[in-house]
């Protein structure tokens, strides 16, 4: 049975690599530089089954293991990450929570139409003064004849102002009892009157990613667009991010070995002093030092992986992964620059994208200080 789910992922890493190398790898520069977001390319990842990996089939998914979804992601920013990250956002914390804490009605309202492709949905935490502090949103929901009202924002959300951004699971106040928040979470859909969104441009980084900035003015939701119970909303959004980060990691896991390729390329063909560089012992080190972080990156994320779809405890292993896999991209994709030289500064090569790239992933869904309090705290 090991051997058999074992070839089985090694079918499936081929079929996203052959994907990877023909949908995303010709249009990344472009993409990158017009700072778009591609519709007609978001269709194709749905045709490829690429929403809902790991939904059960009778809601639209493809019914696959978190393993499987994260080998996916892997491959996708093993050539470009602002397309993993689409993906990642997507299944990780749009749709996800609704599968996980929505009702049957709610799961068969939403979740088919977000496995095709032809719509997104968007998962609602950061606010201007809500990030790392988690219950720092001010985003209200109040509840008036059946009804939920919401005001607030909502900033650096994916999925969230593209044409094909279908709505958000959103985190608001629903109460206020002797000075703490009651937080819970509401599905509100985009085409309601009074939600509005701004797409952020201008990124250093992740420039082909719906990122925007939301706006909630006296939006009406049924009340039975509640997720999950009222005031569960620490719980849903804390136990999203823990799976989250596995498909964080995933992107750094995939952006290093793409990078490292990228080096191991560059080394063999640029020559200096009469020789290749892969000739010269400080070249050879680096690309040893760089394929055992890969590996060490790759069976540290498996194992959270592991843990997660036997239905054990994962918490501190996806912090652990995430934090070490977004340390070694930046690592090695600083590395893979250095090896390129001065070429690897222009925009014509991949390298550069890549170097960019990096750099959210130290921040994005935890950054790396509050990991490390996550992790001492399950150790404590």
């Amino acid at each position: 049975m090991n051997e058999l789910l074992e070839n089985c992922t090694i079918e499936y890493r081929k079929k996203i690599r052959a994907f990877s190398e023909l949908e995303l790898k010709p249009i990344a520069i472009e993409q990158d530089k017009k700072e778009e977001f591609p519709v007609e390319l978001a269709q194709k990842m749905g045709e490829a089954g690429l929403f809902g990996i790991t939904l059960p089939e009778a809601y639209g998914g493809q019914g696959l293991d978190y393993l499987s979804y994260i080998i996916a992601i892997e491959e996708m920013a093993r050539i470009d990450s602002s397309p993993a990250a689409t993906v990642a956002a997507h299944n990780s914390l749009g749709i996800a929570p609704i599968y996980h804490y929505g009702t049957e009605e709610q799961r068969l309202k939403y979740l088919p139409g977000l496995c095709t492709g032809k719509k997104v949905w968007a998962f609602g935490l950061t606010e201007t003064n809500a990030g790392s502090d988690a219950k720092g949103v001010e985003t209200e929901a109040k509840l008036f004849n059946g009804q939920w009202v919401i005001n607030g924002s909502k900033v650096f959300i994916t999925n969230s102002s593209s044409p094909i951004a279908a709505g958000i699971t959103l985190q608001a106040i629903t109460d206020l009892k002797n000075g703490e928040k009651e937080l819970s979470v509401i599905l509100v859909d985009r085409s309601i009157p009074g939600y509005s969104t701004e797409p952020i441009k201008g990124k250093l980084m992740w420039r082909a990613v719906d990122n925007g900035k939301l706006n909630f003015d006296n939006c009406v939701v049924p009340a039975d667009n509640l997720l999950g119970n009222r005031g569960e909303g620490m719980k849903i959004m804390l136990s999203t991010l823990d799976a989250g980060r596995l498909s964080i990691a995933a992107i750094g896991l995939g952006l290093a070995q793409g990078a490292f390729e990228m080096a191991v390329e560059y080394a063999r063909k640029r020559r200096q002093f009469g020789k290749r560089l892969m000739e010269f012992q400080a070249i050879s080190f680096k690309l040893a030092e760089m394929a055992k972080k890969i590996e060490l990156a790759r069976n540290t994320l498996y194992h959270a992986c592991r843990l997660k779809d036997a239905g054990l405890p994962f918490g501190k292993q996806a912090a652990i992964s995430k934090l070490y896999c977004s340390e070694i991209a930046k690592e090695v994709a600083d590395e893979s620059l250095q090896i390129h030289g001065a070429y690897g500064f222009l925009r014509e090569n991949h390298i550069e994208r890549f170097y960019r790239d990096q750099r959210l992933l130290q921040i994005g869904e935890g950054t790396s200080e509050i990991l490390k309090m996550v992790i001492s705290r399950h150790i404590l």
